[in-house]
Order: structure tokens, then C-alpha cells, then sequence
């Protein structure tokens, strides 16, 4: 049974006013970070793939950075290795890291691939190592001590962040028409795995590629203000001001920093959205409706 006319043009319509988004983003990177909760949910996961499938054929070039945090946690439950936190962060041992492997570069990002594969796409799963494409270093931290209030650096073990890419294993993929999806495991110059926050190798993939937008799709709708409202869009300026006075707080902060670190290596802009929204990838690239906090340099 057709449907009733009306109802087809509303949908023809839908798909004009998307024609300027989808001319501004032609053949450009994009690159995608997919994480939390909206990972363990099937019906969600369906809609990133398919909106990931429509961005390359609308002649985007979409890159797909994932985590796997509680799936890694879930993983050590499963094998009975105990992780040991220092100021509230979890340590990266050598059994943790093989864990953390298996689990990233193995499982979950063969999921995605098959997720976008199920939906007519073409990628390609892919992590850090692979041709060398991240290099890593150790990554330091530091917690506030409660008894001194002092700043105190905190050894995480085998967790890394990004000290180079070398862009030639993605440019190949991309001009062979694949989409990569990359998990974010790195060597070290010693050889070592580093396990590697997602959104920090989002941000280094992205800024690497000088991409037109690089899109982190968390749990929360954005950035919000201190009466916990969505703030549609910031300026570098104002991001370094909301973290000085406290209104960006918590794990906020690293996202947020990642976002400079990305504006300043050339990326056009950044959105920091809710994946737990159905099709937020699409409503933010194609539609007028963005979905999340935009931030650009100025």
C-alpha cells in the first residue's frame, strides 16, 4: 500500500533542504568518536551505522574512532584480573593491556564494522598499530592530593597518548572508497601497547587529517552551563574560561581539551553531542538543528 502523497513530499523536502549541508561537507574528512553507553544499545548502534553509511555516500569521508570502556570492564570481571585505581583512575597493567586489545582492536571493532557492513557500507577495522599510524607515548597524570592540595603526578601504567600519526595507511583507505574504523591501541617508540583514550586519538586522528569536523558522540546532550543548560556553541576563548572559572568540570574537561587540541591542529570545527540520540550524526551534519555544542577557534 503507497503511501499517501503529502507524506512523500514532506520527505522530498526533508531532502532538499539537507542539498547545502551535503554540498559544504563533499568530500570531506569528518571524523566520528563513538563511545558510551549508546555502544551497548542495538537499535542505536543500527542508526549510527546507518547514518555512517549515508555520510560516504553522500561523498564524505567518514572515520570512525571508538571506545569500549565498560566492555573492557566487563571483560576483566569475565577473566577475574582485579584493576587497581590511583586517585580514581583505573591502572593499565601488562594483563590489563592484552585485555584492553582483545577487546578494542578484536570485538567491538569488528561489531562496528559488521554493523556498518549490515547496512551496505564498506569498512575497514583498524587500530593504532596497524602501519604505524599512531605512535604513542606514555601519558602522565596528575591528581589533586585532599590532605596537601597539591597537584601530585599519578603513574596509570600503560596508558598512552598520541605523539604522531602518519596519515598514509588512511589516506589509502579512504581513496579505495573504505570507511575505517580505528581503535585507539598504539605502540610506543619501545614497542610497547599503550592503551589510548578515545577521544584523544579522535582529536589526533582529526587534527592529523585537518578535518572539516570532528564529532564526539557522548552521553550527555553537550556542554553545559552552570544551571546545567546546553551551551550551543563556544569559541576556543570561551573554553578556556569556562574550565578557569569551573562551569566545565570533571570529565568534561579532557573532551573539551581535546577540542582545542583539534581546532588548533586545523580542524574546522568540533561538536561535542548526545549519541544517545537517534540519528545525531545526521541532525548535526545535514540538518539546521545542530546537535550538540559547536566549537569553533573564533
Amino acid at each position: 500500500m503507497k503511501e499517501p502523497l503529502p507524506n512523500v513530499h514532506v520527505r522530498a523536502e526533508v531532502l532538499v533542504q539537507a542539498l547545502p549541508h551535503m554540498q559544504r561537507y563533499d568530500q570531506e574528512i569528518v571524523v566520528i568518536k563513538y563511545g558510551g553507553h549508546a555502544m551497548g544499545d542495538r537499535a542505536a548502534a543500527e542508526d549510527f551505522a546507518e547514518d555512517i553509511v549515508l555520510l560516504e555516500q553522500s561523498g564524505l569521508k567518514p572515520i570512525v574512532v571508538h571506545g569500549g570502556g565498560p566492555q573492557i570492564g566487563r571483560m576483566l570481571g569475565r577473566l577475574g584480573i582485579e584493576s587497581e585505581f590511583r586517585g580514581g583512575l583505573r591502572v593499565t597493567d601488562e594483563a590489563t593491556v592484552e585485555v584492553v586489545e582483545m577487546v578494542l582492536a578484536g570485538s567491538i571493532n569488528k561489531q562496528i564494522v559488521g554493523w556498518i557492513s549490515a547496512e551496505g557500507g564498506r569498512a575497514v577495522g583498524l587500530c593504532g598499530k596497524d602501519g604505524n599510524m599512531v605512535r604513542a607515548k606514555k601519558a602522565t597524570r596528575t591528581i589533586l592530593d585532599p590532605e596537601s592540595q597539591t597537584e601530585q603526578e599519578v603513574d596509570l601504567g600503560l596508558v598512552g597518548e598520541p605523539d604522531h600519526v602518519e596519515r598514509g595507511v588512511l589516506d589509502a583507505v579512504l581513496k579505495a572508497e573504505l570507511i575505517p574504523v580505528l581503535a585507539p591501541v598504539a605502540f610506543g617508540a619501545d614497542g610497547q601497547t599503550y592503551n589510548v583514550n578515545a577521544d584523544t586519538f579522535a582529536g589526533a586522528i582529526a587534527g592529523a587529517l585537518r578535518a572539516k569536523r570532528l564529532l564526539l558522540l557522548t552521553d550527555v546532550p553537550g556542554v553545559l552551563d552552570k544551571d546545567k543548560k546546553l551551551i550551543p556553541e563556544l569559541t576556543l576563548e570561551d573554553c578556556r574560561r569556562l574550565i578557569a572559572d569551573g562551569t566545565i568540570t570533571g570529565g568534561m574537561i579532557p573532551k573539551v581539551e581535546t577540542c582545542i587540541y583539534a581546532l588548533e591542529q586545523g580542524v574546522e570545527a568540533v561538536v561535542i553531542l548526545d549519541g544517545k540520540v537517534s540519528h545525531a550524526v545526521l541532525l548535526e551534519l545535514f540538518t539546521d538543528y545542530g546537535a550538540g555544542t559547536l566549537i569553533r577557534r573564533s
